[in-house]
């Protein structure tokens, strides 16, 4: 059911054509109708630019809003999620982009926090514009340098000063007489993502599924691939496998569409992986490369797509005796000298390990052994402990200064990723785990030279990988509603997941 309000004196702030609804799918549908109006206005007006207009002005197109007010008699703090109610009284809300895409997640946010709160929602229009170039990615592709000014003159540009994580990191500021934040990212902030996604990864943000794998080792990209196209060709448990260059396999069990998409010449950045499943909840590799300025850039813009959870399986070096090449590392505690995020949570907030992730690895390692999680023979070839991962490529020049560090950390391996990813989880409440296959041990003079991996530590990215894939597996199985833990939100948290 729908209502027209009037504008004034509701506590909206600046929104127009408020309509009031008590069910998700109407509501839904409102924004997709507003979304598509907006846009279509941008596309038209930059048409007529293309084809010569250059001084017409452009009729304004706005994000959808979407917003609601509790008060305190409709709090309710109880409840099995961590997500999809408020704990105070007030009216929040927030702008929304690309309904398409995120169907299922924003009709679950709608639904909940009707169901717990009993008020409508609120949808409207905003007053913030639609960015050109978040309408129309190529926008400015074919457009001259004398025609920029005019081109920047009629159309909305990303408004970076506006385009940030303060909702997320906790610093924003609530402004008198405005909502206060529904989610953790508004619309344009989703939007910016979501064109990087492309560029980073040479695939679409539609490709991209719930349950992300990160890893810094081409090996582990080589067996995906061959374990994706095995799954779409002879199973049904996904529709499509997706390469860089949107080049698409479909299951000819589930679809008679042909392949379709154009490898691209050279890889970008961080290649995407997908198995593609129902409600993107298959599976996502990235190869993030080596570093944490990589590990924080694709996780900054992975998160808006709000995935139940991501690991990194990659490569670090053992830092005990009695590791060997191939052996697993299941970090429990991370030791934070990456720097890349300090100025957004700062290194002394600590990373809690996630219960139902680390239980769901320590399995699938288990599985994969054939052992029992219960006996001493897991431990044969699987440490848990503490990882530290650095910023320094050449960490082992510095050994007098940091087996200092190691020892007083009690760090059991070290990499330069795994803390960024968990950082980043943590500060985006997306749950995270990370498993790493021990590839050398410097500090005791065993170091990563050309043709110096054996038989037995190649076998092990095989089994690493598989190890990851099962272990989302598992996740997905048994219910996404418990890795959203109540300990990655704060005391003063937006509804949405």
């Amino acid at each position: 059911m729908s209502e027209f309000l009037t504008d004034a004196g509701t506590p909206h702030g600046n929104i127009t054509d408020l309509q009031e609804f008590t069910d998700e799918n109407a509501a839904f549908e409102r924004i997709t109708a507003l979304y598509e109006e907006n846009i279509t206005k941008v596309k038209s007006r930059f048409s007529a630019f293309e084809t010569g207009d250059k001084t017409s002005p452009a009729d304004p197109a706005y994000y959808p809003y979407l917003g609601l007010t509790v008060d305190s008699t409709d709090i309710n703090r109880t409840g099995k999620r961590s997500y999809g109610k408020i704990d105070a009284a007030g009216t929040f809300g927030t702008t929304v982009t690309q309904p398409a895409l995120f169907e299922s997640y924003y009709k679950e946010q709608i639904r909940l926090i009707l169901k717990n709160h009993q008020r409508p929602v609120y949808v409207g229009l905003s007053d913030r514009t639609m960015p050109l170039p978040f309408v129309i990615e190529a926008a400015s592709s074919n457009v001259s340098a004398n025609d920029m000014p005019a081109l920047q003159s009629i159309f909305t540009m990303p408004d970076l000063a506006n385009i940030n994580d303060s909702i997320a990191n906790g610093t924003y500021v609530p402004v008198e007489g405005l909502p206060r934040p529904l989610a953790l990212f508004t619309a344009e902030r989703v939007d910016y993502s979501l064109a990087r996604l492309a560029h980073y990864t040479g695939t679409v943000p539609e490709h991209f599924q719930r349950f992300v794998l990160f890893t810094n080792y081409q090996r582990y990209v080589d067996e995906f691939v061959e374990y994706g196209k095995k799954q779409v060709l002879e199973g049904e448990d996904y529709r499509a496998f997706v390469e860089p260059g949107n080049v698409v396999t479909p299951n000819p069990q589930l679809t008679d569409e042909p392949p379709t998409g154009t490898a691209p010449s050279h890889l970008p950045q961080m290649p995407a992986y997908h198995l593609l499943g129902e409600k993107h909840m298959g599976i996502t590799l990235v190869n993030i490369g080596v570093g944490p300025s990589n590990a924080k850039t694709i996780t900054d813009h992975i998160a808006v797509l709000r995935p139940h959870c991501w690991l990194m399986v990659g490569h670090c070096g053992g830092l005990r005796h009695t590791q060997r090449l191939g052996d697993f590392v299941l970090a429990h505690a991370y030791v934070r000298e990456d720097h890349v995020l300090d100025e957004d949570i700062h290194p002394s907030v600590p990373l809690p390990a996630i219960a139902e992730i680390q239980v769901a690895l320590t399995e699938a390692v288990a599985r994969a052994a054939d052992v029992s999680t219960g006996g001493t023979d897991i431990k044969e070839h699987f440490r848990t402990g503490t990882v530290y991962t650095t910023d320094d490529r050449d960490w082992e020049l510095r050994h007098r200064e940091l087996a200092i560090r190691f020892n007083q950390t009690r760090a059991i391996a070290v990499d330069m990723e795994s803390a960024t990813i968990a950082a980043n989880g943590f500060r985006f409440r997306v749950p995270y785990g990370t498993l790493l296959c021990v590839s050398d041990k410097p500090i005791h003079g065993e170091i990563k030279l050309p043709g110096m991996a054996n038989k037995f530590y190649e076998g092990r990215t095989s089994k690493h990988l598989h190890i990851g894939i099962d272990t989302l597996q598992q996740l997905r199985r048994q219910g996404v509603e418990s890795l959203h833990s109540r300990k990655l939100r704060s005391f003063d948290e937006p509804a949405f997941r």
